[in-house]
């Protein structure tokens, strides 16, 4: 029972959530991708050179993969401490591990310098990444779930990955200039500017969320002493089946990996297109996505979580093989319009209904715990999909359908697992994570 004393919970501010959820999610996953961009591009050339190219290209998507095998350790910490001690701790600190990692990549020095230690040292600052990327999404979507009004859950969590997608608009966008480099430049200085550029990120993001109020939900449990002491002994006991829900349905994340890592590289190292195009389809495809998300998850608002995140897995499946296709047909015209279609508004469906869907899977006690765990397993399958495609294609142009088949086999497992899950759109924030009643009617939200 809350003390007489005690101070009300802060009052909910879900346009500031979603604003500091947009913008630290951007800043965060600016840092991520730029490194993806650059092991796709380069790193395979100045931290694997006595490697043959294919094999060099293999090396540099493996230490990208890399910082997924930390997140499922990070999330085990991190949603302890959200779940402890609240979402905006989590928040700031995620921020500037993200930021620091990411400034010290750019710092380091190549083979040809220190020999092995170079890519020893690059894998360890992918292993920081991994760690802090474990509780961004994880914390910034209990944040804004947790400020959001009832009936518009689904619209303003959406804008954590939206602003994931602004976040890959920016690191793309930063490599354009760096890519026309000689490659004299590239190989030397050049790949280190987008990394320097993080310096930039750690103080505007850190500004940003140190003014966020922590959510109205958790400060009243924090009130009535209702914190959970081991949230992952609670989430385990009450939620393991929700929890490997998440794992399975998070695979979807392989088609963003798929996409924006691995057929660029099959693009431009196998098929020999154009790389600063290339570039331009991710460009494109997620500035569609800006748009498309909040619309994709606003529709869930009103027709359910689950029709809009099953559409957008299935689709993605379909039009991921057509994708590659045409990329090994090297047509930039399908190449323009099926990834456009793709990633700016069918994966969209998935990726902009899931930080709600998965969310209102826990009670407020486990959820960023629960979030963050099952996310990060599943989210590791995705961030190692573009070694295992690589190892699949095997440096063929042919080598596209075998990658197809497989993407396509995780958007399916993804779909099933949602389907499994309950409909959550008109339940009450107090009610999610309950046990239905069996044969009672589904409570409207308030």
């Amino acid at each position: 029972m809350t003390p007489p004393h005690a101070a009300a919970p802060p009052a909910a501010t879900p346009r500031r959530a979603a604003l500091a959820a947009w913008i630290g999610s951007a800043l965060e996953y600016y840092d991520f991708f730029i490194y993806g961009t650059a092991a796709a591009l380069v790193f395979g050339r100045v931290f694997f050179p006595e490697s043959s190219p294919a094999t060099g290209t293999l090396l540099a998507l493996a230490t990208f993969g890399v910082g997924y095998v930390a997140r499922p350790l990070g999330a085990v910490f991190l949603g302890h401490v959200g779940d402890r001690l609240g979402r905006k701790k989590v928040l700031v600190s995620t921020l500037l591990l993200m930021g620091v990692s990411t400034f010290l990549v750019g710092c380091l020095p190549t083979y040809e310098q220190v020999g092995t230690l170079a890519p020893v040292l690059l894998v360890v600052l992918r292993l920081l990444q991994g760690l802090s990327a474990a509780g961004e999404q994880a914390g910034a979507n209990s944040m804004s779930l947790e400020h959001a009004p009832a009936h518009r859950r689904a619209y303003f969590t959406s804008f954590t990955l939206s602003g994931t997608q602004a976040g890959q608009i920016l690191a793309t966008a930063v490599f354009l200039p760096v890519a026309l480099l000689p490659e004299d430049a590239l190989l030397t200085w050049g790949w280190r500017v987008p990394f320097w550029l993080s310096a930039a990120v750690v103080v505007v993001g850190f500004v940003i969320r140190r003014t966020l109020d922590e959510t109205p939900v958790f400060a009243d449990e924090a009130a009535r002493d209702d914190v959970a002491k081991l949230p992952i002994v609670v989430l385990f006991r009450d939620h393991w089946a929700d929890v490997l829900r998440v794992v399975a349905a998070a695979v979807i994340a392989s088609v963003s990996t798929i996409f924006s890592v691995w057929a660029l590289s099959f693009g431009v190292n196998t098929v020999g297109l154009d790389n600063a195009l290339m570039l331009w389809v991710g460009i494109i495809a997620n500035v569609v996505a800006l748009g498309a998300i909040p619309l994709l998850a606003g529709l869930a608002d009103r027709v359910g979580r689950k029709p809009v995140f099953i559409a957008g897995a299935l689709g993605s499946g379909v039009l991921t093989a057509v994708y590659l296709w045409a990329i090994a047909q090297g047509s930039y015209p399908l190449i323009f319009l099926i990834g456009i279609l793709l990633a700016g508004v069918v994966y969209s469906g998935a990726n902009g209904v899931w930080p709600a869907f998965y969310g209102e899977m826990f009670s407020t006690r486990v959820r960023l715990s629960g979030m963050a765990i099952g996310t990060q397993v599943g989210f590791a399958i995705g961030g190692f999909a573009p070694t295992i495609a690589t190892a699949l294609a095997g440096g063929r142009v042919e080598g596209w359908l075998p990658v197809a088949l497989f993407t396509g086999a995780l958007c399916v497992v993804s779909a099933l697992a949602a389907a499994t899950a309950r409909e959550t759109y008109r339940v009450p924030m107090h009610e999610l994570g309950a046990k239905p009643t069996a044969g009672a009617p589904a409570t409207a939200t308030v």
